[in-house]
């Protein structure tokens, strides 16, 4: 018996985890959805997602979230750290790959009407993920701290800013401040690393469950 059958038989005899997994894997996917790849976007945008976790926590090791670091750390990773031009390559095409992705898999699931019931609450979960997904991209649009990255994120500060009534107190709590500094740095950079984490794992496996239970809607 090697290392991991004795891992698992000590996890199988606390936790019973023969009983508590077959239900949950042992799940056949409709014929329709192994032979169309629309129906993989939604697997593309996870596998995506979990490229990201990985080489995000690579990047956070090195990169310094203050005007003065930031571009330098970001410098740094690029052309001193081994693999570091690699892994933030990888990064930036994860989470481009991401946003077409989960935009694509938004679109297949509505002409497709996989949207009606009973699945009208994943469908707003699913809204919910797309903004947070472009949230992602425009949050770590700012964190290179360089020329395009500063005046895109004036940009959309300032579509934000434009929103009538609530457009001003968006556009604070965005920057911090009257104009992007060293305060709307550390709040993207949080945003970026603990807030919108925290928010997609927790609707992801809310969208998980309910996709577990109702199943995959084929073309209607």
């Amino acid at each position: 018996m090697d290392l991991a059958d004795k891992i698992y038989k000590w996890l199988d005899d606390r936790f019973k985890l023969r009983e508590l997994l077959p239900p949950i894997v042992k799940h056949p996917a409709p014929e329709n959805v192994i032979s169309n790849p629309l129906y993989c976007l939604g697997g593309t945008a996870f596998l995506c997602f979990l490229i990201l976790v990985v080489t995000g926590i690579f990047l956070a090791m090195y990169y310094k979230p203050t005007p003065e670091e930031a571009y330098k750390s970001v410098e740094h990773i690029m052309t001193e750290v081994p693999f570091g031009s690699l892994i933030r390559s990888m990064h930036h095409w994860a989470a481009n790959v991401m946003i077409a992705a989960v935009m694509l898999h938004m679109i297949r699931i509505y002409f497709m009407g996989a949207y009606k019931k009973p699945r009208e609450l994943n469908w707003v979960v699913g809204i919910f993920l797309l903004l947070i997904t472009t949230t992602f991209g425009f949050s770590g649009y700012l964190l290179p701290w360089d020329q395009l990255a500063f005046w895109a994120t004036k940009i959309g500060t300032g579509i934000a800013g434009s929103i009538p009534v609530m457009g001003e107190y968006i556009s604070l709590i965005l920057m911090g401040e009257s104009d992007i500094g060293a305060e709307t740095l550390t709040r993207f950079f949080a945003l970026h690393v603990l807030i919108l984490p925290a928010t997609i794992v927790a609707l992801l496996g809310l969208h998980f469950m309910m996709v577990r239970i109702q199943g995959i809607s084929g073309r209607l």
